[in-house]
């Protein structure tokens, strides 16, 4: 199983800002004005917020949980004197996306940055997991980042700029005995975002989907994934998958693959027969 962020489940709903007195700010060459992160409060997007705030980016946080938005919130805010709004919400539910979808389909404050990182995977394997949790990882992992992306979209291309960054996962290129809805969602993030750079090349707008293998998360650990049985030279740190995402998504690149190790296996996943893949998939699972 492999890191795409943070899930969604059940938060208070509402919306609030900590520092309603400021506007987005201008735009500076190489980066967004306000950025919407999803899964924002641990992992790849924390990372990704972490660093948006830095370069003075405006920010507006998603997450499941309202007193992690508020802390994460207030510490951006002090330290970065950034404008920062916060919005929790289950991205599994329709309350929850609508309450997105408003944020992002604000004209009067643009998203430049739309980052759809928010995903979650399961312990269980298919066939012992509870359909219904199935459903729900669909929901944040698919339907989530379809129906953002489509807000977005409209105020972006009126525009003629704007970029959307969607965190897929190098097992959406491998199929995989354990987590088989999980890789499937992640192949049809990555195939998405591509087929959509292709409808928007002339619109002004940037799509970049980011794919990143084991990453030092919590995710791991919610998903039960040992990391004593993942080579070291595996696992990839949050801030670089984040600023490799970034940095490859100003550059205008659709597809960005931190780290050598795995452009080399994404790459020869495409080569290899699809029998010896399955063969070396499920050898990599079991030492997990």
């Amino acid at each position: 199983m492999f890191d795409s962020g943070q899930g969604g489940i059940p938060a208070s709903p509402g919306r609030s800002s900590s520092h309603p007195s400021q506007g987005p700010s201008p735009a500076s060459p190489g980066r967004s004005s306000v950025a919407l992160v999803t899964g924002a409060t641990a992992g790849i997007g924390a990372a990704f917020a972490a660093q948006l705030a830095r370069e003075g980016s405006d920010l507006v946080l998603v997450a499941r949980t309202e007193a992690r938005l508020t802390q994460q919130a207030a510490e951006m805010q002090q330290r970065y004197g950034i404008a920062v709004e916060t919005i929790p919400a289950d991205l599994s539910t329709d309350s929850g996306l609508r309450r997105v979808e408003q944020r992002v389909t604000d004209r009067s404050a643009p998203v430049d940055l739309l980052i759809n990182n928010a995903g979650f995977g399961l312990q269980a394997d298919f066939l012992d997991s509870d359909i219904s949790e199935e459903e729900g990882m669909l929901a944040v992992n698919v339907r989530a980042v379809m129906r953002l992306t489509h807000a977005a979209l409209p105020g972006m291309i009126e525009r003629g700029s704007g970029g959307i960054l969607n965190v897929s996962s190098v097992a959406g290129s491998v199929p995989t005995a354990t987590g088989a809805t999980y890789a499937a969602s992640k192949a049809w993030v990555t195939s998405f975002t591509e087929s959509l750079s292709m409808l928007l090349a002339d619109k002004g707008v940037q799509l970049t989907v980011l794919c990143p293998g084991f990453t030092r998360t919590d995710f791991h650990d919610r998903v039960g994934v040992s990391r004593g049985g993942v080579p070291e030279r595996l696992w990839l740190d949050a801030a670089d998958v984040a600023a490799t995402g970034l940095r490859d998504h100003r550059r205008g690149a659709v597809i960005s693959i931190p780290g050598i190790q795995y452009k080399v296996s994404v790459i020869g996943s495409r080569l290899v027969p699809r029998s010896l893949l399955r063969w070396v998939s499920t050898r990599v699972t079991a030492a997990t």
